[in-house]
């Protein structure tokens, strides 16, 4: 007798037990395997595929958000010419007129914490913003020698600061109440806010950059104005940073 419950037990309780099961219990099983298959599929589908909403739920600036920043560019002491105006509809940090940047984030890749400088300068045409490097090209976005410095080059003899070494510096105020800029060697670790200044300098150790120009600083104003966006706070002054001249310094 014990035998035969033995067997019984190692056989699934018999056939009689067997008819016995529920019929939807076969098809309850393939239905949570099923489930479970296309839970993994769709998370990976919106993992590779972001949609606006969830690009925009982040960390601002979001896809959407319009933003005004202002930059200069300094070699040595001399401001150089504004960067040309790039009009690009696939970058979404691009340049308007009289050094003023455009924030208008078109994807993941440049928007909440992507919106560097250093990923402005990956979408400018032919512009180079690295620790060791600093290339200015030309309106045509092709890379131009005269406007292109490495640390440890010494200063052109017309600049500011003749023969002495150099080294690629990025000074950025986060407002415009802010008076003393944030030095860095690393353009990626400037986050792009609603006016920003940043300047991008080729300066010897020990000098402080100077900030956008009041034209530029206007300039980033007005604009933000005619967005009329609510996103951060109105700034009380337009007259903080100090004028700069706008010759261009060549290398010599």
């Amino acid at each position: 007798m014990g035998k035969w419950v033995s067997r019984v037990g190692a056989a699934g309780g018999g056939k009689t037990y067997r008819k016995t099961r529920p019929s939807n219990y076969y098809a309850a099983l393939v239905v949570i395997v099923a489930l479970g298959l296309l839970s993994v599929v769709l998370s990976r589908y919106d993992y590779q595929h972001p949609t606006a909403a969830s690009v925009t739920s982040g960390t601002p600036p979001a896809v959407g958000t319009t933003w005004y920043a202002g930059v200069n560019v300094e070699v040595c002491g001399v401001a150089l010419s504004a960067l040309s105006p790039n009009t690009s509809t696939t970058s979404g940090l691009t340049m308007k007129a009289t050094n003023v940047m455009q924030i208008s984030p078109l994807s993941a890749a440049d928007s909440g914490n992507h919106a560097t400088l250093g990923q402005f300068g990956a979408e400018y045409p032919g512009l180079i913003l690295d620790s060791a490097e600093l290339a200015i090209p030309t309106a045509a976005g092709t890379p131009n020698a005269t406007t292109t410095y490495h640390n440890g080059e010494l200063c052109p003899s017309n600049s500011k600061y003749p023969k002495q070494a150099g080294r690629v510096i990025y000074a950025y105020w986060p407002s415009l109440s802010t008076t003393t800029p944030t030095l860095t060697t690393n353009p990626s670790s400037i986050k792009l806010t609603q006016y920003l200044r940043v300047t991008l300098a080729f300066d010897p150790k020990g000098v402080t950059p100077a900030a956008p120009s009041k034209n530029t600083v206007n300039a980033m104003v007005v604009d933000q104005a005619n967005v009329g966006t609510t996103t951060t706070t109105t700034p009380s002054s337009t007259t903080t940073s100090p004028s700069t001249t706008t010759t261009t310094t060549a290398k010599g």
